[in-house]
């Protein structure tokens, strides 16, 4: 009788699995045929350049994309195509002592994407995007925690484009 009801629950399962269509467990929701991406460079037009950064933009888009899809990088011709800009890269007070400095300074990144899908163009997408990182106003961006705020940043950033482009949220 245990053999059975274990078949039946292993049948049940995998016709659950089955009945759902294609389906990712990180919710993207990538066209048929849909095979290859390329990202190509975010060009730093903000009135702070910040050296490198585009390229470290890029590569965590690519890395998002990659490891969250079975698609392949590609430097042309990519079923999806992302592009765009860095538009501002801002260091601002966002509060302050009795001393009138800042006891708080917040780094905002805003990042404009042009995003092309070869395979149904409906999907096509333009649109900005934008995140912060606030730290002590007694510290300077420097170093680590230079590092650590565009990792931070850039991880939001590139997990909104993927959600507005292949998950659809």
């Amino acid at each position: 009788m245990k053999k059975y009801v274990l078949y039946f629950s292993l049948l049940t399962f995998s016709f659950s699995l089955t009945g759902c269509g294609i389906y990712s467990f990180t919710g993207a929701s990538i066209p048929p045929g849909t095979e290859t991406y390329q990202v190509n460079r975010f060009e730093n037009t903000a009135l702070l350049v910040e050296p490198g950064l585009e390229r470290d933009f890029k590569l965590a888009l690519e890395d998002l994309i990659q490891n969250q899809t079975n698609l392949n990088l590609v430097p042309s011709n990519g079923d999806l195509v992302y592009e765009g800009e860095i538009t501002e890269y801002r260091i601002s007070p966002t509060t302050a002592t009795s001393q009138n400095t800042a006891a708080q300074n917040r780094l905002t990144i805003s990042v404009k994407l042009r995003f092309f899908n070869k395979k149904n163009e409906e999907d096509d997408l333009d649109q900005s995007f934008t995140f912060f990182y606030d730290y002590p106003g007694s510290a300077q961006l420097v170093g680590a925690q230079k590092t650590t705020a565009h990792e931070e940043i850039f991880e939001r950033i590139t997990q909104d484009i993927f959600n507005a482009t292949l998950a659809k949220w």
